[in-house]
This record gives structure tokens, sequence and C-alpha cells, in this order.
């Protein structure tokens, strides 16, 4: 989805217009599949699909609040620690739902959205998959994590708009500066793309959502984590029912 201009020389003037319907559609089976696929495991309940919604839901209503704006991006720990508690497959499609319902949210749906929903589901993914501890070295784990993760996101969303960036970072000297260019050599269309990514993400939106990630997983990430971890266990919605027929009295009783 987000490297095939590395191999093959995009269309002109058509960016991701054409082949986003195609993947949005690809994505919503690939989402279900992961849940029945974890469902029949025994790793996602009724329990699990519940807190989904409603986890998705809060993602949702918390991701206008950063509106982006210099990298403040105040959804991403939750699918750090969602993906934490509840295991891979859970963080994935909690990624995917989450951008999904706050883009109707904010009318935000356009061509990148299922290359935003693919990113982030590999941010919940990752989370899952992380080795096991707990309370101080867990918070440091997923601190770091969630710096590389910004970092992580932003450049797959780069690689989704830059190879149809045309004309607007070329060098002075007549030479590609870092603009991508047809057909090169992937290496070097990938180092023009590592220098683009500096110059324009990196210092600014990426290092932002980095630091709000870190912060949140500081400051709430203990509570949220033991919240989660304690619904986990206590949510019950499948409560067990016994049918008592009439009591026969015994002889004599």
């Amino acid at each position: 989805m987000f490297l095939w201009p590395l191999v093959t020389t995009p269309p002109q003037g058509t960016a991701h217009n054409a082949d986003s319907p195609f993947i949005f559609v690809l994505i919503l089976p690939l989402v279900i599949a992961v849940v029945l696929a974890d469902i029949s495991r025994g790793r996602i309940d009724v329990k699990a699909i519940a807190i989904l919604g409603l986890l998705s839901g809060i993602g949702a209503v918390l991701r206008p609040i950063g509106a982006g704006t210099a990298g403040l991006e105040t959804v991403f720990f939750l699918l750090i620690l969602g993906g934490r508690v509840f295991g891979p497959g859970f963080g994935f499609v909690l990624g995917s739902t989450t951008l999904f319902a706050s883009a109707l949210l904010t009318a935000g749906v356009g061509p990148w959205l299922p290359f935003q929903m693919l990113a982030a589901s590999w941010v919940g993914l990752g989370a899952g998959l992380l080795p096991r501890c707990r309370d101080r070295v867990e918070i440091a784990l997923l601190s770091i994590y969630g710096v590389i993760a910004a970092y992580a996101y932003g450049f797959l969303m780069n690689m989704w708009f830059w190879p149809y960036a045309i004309g607007t970072f070329v060098g002075d000297g007549g030479d590609s500066g870092l603009q991508f260019v047809p057909g090169d050599a992937v290496a070097s269309n990938l180092h023009r793309f590592f220098l683009f990514t500096l110059a324009t993400s990196t210092l600014g939106w990426d290092t932002g959502r980095a630091i709000t990630n870190v912060v949140a997983i500081v400051v709430v990430g203990s509570a949220v984590l033991a919240t989660l971890r304690r619904t986990r266990r206590r949510a019950v919605f499948d409560a067990t029912v016994e049918f008592v027929g009439p009591v026969t009295p015994r002889p004599g009783g």
C-alpha cells in the first residue's frame, strides 16, 4: 500500500484517489477476519468486543482535542495501552476502528483514511507484541515504544503522499533535491525520502506526537492500564442462568 511507488512509476496527477477506495474495501474484511480469528482462539470474547467499541468511541472523541496541531495527537497513547492489555489482535482492530470513527466524527473521510487506519492498526498491534513486564518497567517500555510508533506512523503517512508531491522540493542546482524521481533506484528514492522526512515532519509533527505519547503514558498510563485490566477481569456479560424446579418436600420433613 505504501511502498509500491518505489518499484513502479505512479500515474501522474492521480495520487491515491484511484486506489484508495479499493484499499478501504480490502481493509474492512481484514479487520473482520482478525476479530473472528481471535474469537475462535479465545483471545477476544464478548467482553472485549464491548470494550473495543467503548475505546473506539473514546479515541474518536480524543483525537479532535489535539487536532494534530504541532503533532499533539492525543489518540495514539490509547491505542498503545489498549493493545498492551488486550493483545495484538485487539490492538490492530482498535487502530482501524478508532481512526474510522474519528474520521466520521470530524468529517475527515478522504483518500488518506485507509492508510491512516492501517498505520494506526500497526501501532496497536506492536503494543500487543511487546514483552511482558509490570510497574515502572512497563511504563518505561511503553514510553519508548510510543516514541518509535510516533516516528513510524509519520514515516508511513509521509510515504503516502511524498511520491505525488511533484515539483515542491527540487534543488536549486537542477538535481532532484528532496523530490521523488519516478523510475529511479529504490535506494536513491529512499535516501531522498529520509531527507524529506527530516526536513518536513521529524523535527515538528513527529516529535510532537512522540512527546505527547510519552507524557500521556507517564502521567495516566498506570491508571489507564489498571482500569483496563480491572475491566477485563470483572466485566461479565454472560450471566449463567440456572433453572430450579418446584421443591418437593421430603417425607416427614
